[in-house]
């Protein structure tokens, strides 16, 4: 079995983050799942929600993920986002007034959005 796994994270309108990874964690229609070096192939639908990637350094990255799908094959993972950004670049203030604006206008999409924003950077 392979030590690490290649990493592309891509949003519709973006590349999001690309590299070799011990672990990725994301959640699918079917639940959380993890995929690790040597995993069997697959073929998921993406829920809305953080993705966590355990790079080779050692270093977690999360991102928040709006939908998509992922796919693993000899040991590469492609997850492709409709959305998705780092936690890293969430600006932590914009996203709770979005989900107070959200919930105020009873947007069930966007206050799901600003839901999976606020808890990608708590996973952070």
């Amino acid at each position: 079995m392979a030590a690490e796994l290649h990493v592309e994270l891509v949003a519709a309108d973006r590349s999001i983050w690309s590299g070799e990874a011990t672990l990725v964690v994301a959640r699918t229609t079917s639940g959380d799942i993890g995929v690790m070096p040597g995993h069997q192939p697959l073929l998921g639908v993406l829920e809305s929600g953080p993705v966590t990637i355990r790079t080779s350094e050692g270093e977690t990255i999360v991102a928040a993920v709006h939908g998509g799908f992922l796919s693993f094959a000899d040991n590469k993972l492609s997850l492709l986002a409709e959305i998705a950004e780092l936690a890293d670049e969430i600006d932590t203030q914009r996203a709770e007034r979005a989900l107070e604006r959200a919930k105020s206008d009873a947007d069930d999409a966007a206050e799901r959005r600003a839901d999976v924003r606020l808890r990608a950077v708590a996973v952070r």
